[in-house]
């Protein structure tokens, strides 16, 4: 399930910075731009990076336990070819994203599924099914979109909300399930739970926020299946495994697997991670959650990166908790909450799939730089982490990308390279921000970064 949680994408650029000074923002954006569609380039995922051994035991955690530590007892999936219908208002953007992603789970996982108007008579189905995100958490409050197995149309879901047979942990043999996404979100989101729900349809159910390189994971810093997560998918549905196995049984099978289907992670090394607390995960969730106060998210940063240090952590439990401390810290707090991010980036920099992490990080310095005058730095800042917004498609934050550029050139004075980079930006921010109100007014909020810190050096 997808969670609601805040997206560090979308960072919070500042809430401090004027707004007098907006003459020459207004003159920039307000004439109407065509609407360009944003198109992601040829797929480059990240590819898997680390070791089979703790492929093997990102695979069994992931696969033998719920997202809130109740234990799966038996290994569960589709066998054969899988059918996917859509139904309700179909969103401009889902169908060529929908065909992307099937296009990517035969060319990459190896799995025979494929898109059609209505499944035939005992076909084993995936149902995504589009309805308006009231109506969605009216019944389940906590989810941005989720998918619920033995199920084919809301009703049905509704109707069986308290049912065994929609119990998870039940499930041996997959033959259907239902994805349900808002169709009044932006087209990002909507991609990103395809991804998401269909991966956890294909595959296992858990989601661990230790995983930077995977989409099972609620931080939302990958907004696609990764080269990871195609890996586990091919081998959560290969032949060598079949539903109803015990843990063991598939433990036995998964180290040759993913030396056949992974050979560049045999006879690497790598520490297994080991077990991560619940009460550590509770904090994150608290410290994510755009349910709590700023104090309440404070709180729980805090006690995830006292539990991190406690448990002797180096790796990117430790960089998650110090990131969210560093993003939540008071003002008064600012060098401490710098160095909480270099330290995060550093460790981000040397894991699997942390460079997505760590160029997030990079933005948020980039921002900081832009509202200091510091605009070489905010141009190299936002070139180094500009490749892996582009892998990832993330459309959101490659657009916030392109507009503090694109203020940092304007500050520079290079005028029609800063209104080449926002007009090229544009597409990007429709799709990720939702509209094109809300991609000029992502636009505005880091021009007015600009305006205060070209004030600035003028006093």
């Amino acid at each position: 399930m997808k969670a609601p949680l805040i997206a560090l994408a979308g960072i919070a650029l500042t809430a401090c910075v004027p707004t007098t000074e907006v003459a020459r923002l207004q003159s920039n954006v307000g004439a109407a731009q065509p609407m360009a569609i944003y198109r992601p380039g040829a797929v480059d995922p990240l590819p898997p990076s680390r070791s089979n051994q703790e492929m093997v035991a990102d695979f069994l955690e992931l696969g033998f336990a719920m997202e809130s530590g109740r234990a799966i007892p038996a290994f569960s999936r589709f066998d054969g070819p899988v059918t996917v219908v859509t139904r309700g208002a179909l969103p401009a953007t889902a169908m060529a994203d929908l065909d992307r992603l099937i296009g990517r789970l035969n060319a990459e996982a190896a799995i025979d599924i494929a898109r059609a108007p209505a499944a035939p008579e005992g076909a084993n189905t995936i149902t995504v099914e589009f309805l308006p995100r009231r109506q969605m958490q009216a019944v389940v409050p906590a989810a941005a979109c989720f998918v619920v197995p033995n199920v084919t149309t809301w009703q049905d879901f509704v109707a069986n909300r308290r049912s065994l047979s929609i119990d998870w942990t039940r499930v041996v043999q997959r033959t259907s399930a239902a994805v349900f996404i808002p169709d009044d979100t932006t087209p990002q989101e909507i991609r990103d739970c395809l991804h998401e729900e269909i991966g956890q349809a294909l595959g296992p159910l858990n989601d661990l926020f230790r995983l930077a390189d995977s989409i099972f994971n609620d931080d939302n810093f990958q907004t696609t299946l990764t080269g990871f997560d195609m890996l586990i998918l091919r081998v959560w549905n290969s032949p060598e495994l079949t539903p109803g196995m015990t843990r063991e049984q598939v433990a036995a099978r998964l180290p040759t697997l993913f030396n056949r289907l992974n050979p560049g992670g045999r006879g690497r090394g790598g520490a297994v991670a080991g077990e991560t607390p619940r009460a550590w995960q509770l904090a994150i969730e608290q410290a994510l959650s755009s349910d709590g106060g700023l104090m309440q998210r404070r709180e729980g940063a805090e006690q995830a990166l006292a539990m991190a240090r406690a448990q002797g952590w180096t790796d990117t439990r430790l960089a998650l908790s110090l990131m969210l401390n560093a993003r939540l810290a008071p003002r008064d707090r600012g060098e401490s909450a710098l160095d909480q991010l270099l330290t995060a980036a550093e460790i981000y920099r040397r894991t699997p799939g942390g460079e997505v992490h760590a160029a997030h990080i990079d933005m948020h310095l980039a921002v900081q730089a832009l509202a200091t005058g510091q605009t070489q730095m905010a141009l190299d800042l936002t070139e180094q982490a500009r490749p892996y917004a582009e892998r990832t498609e993330n459309a959101a934050f490659l657009a916030s990308l392109g507009f503090i550029r694109s203020e940092a050139e304007t500050q520079l004075g290079n005028t029609a390279e800063g209104d080449r980079l926002r007009l090229d930006s544009m597409p990007a921010a429709r799709y990720g921000f939702g509209s094109e109100a809300a991609a000029q007014a992502r636009y505005e909020e880091i021009a007015r970064i600009g305006n205060a810190a070209q004030r600035l050096a003028r006093l």
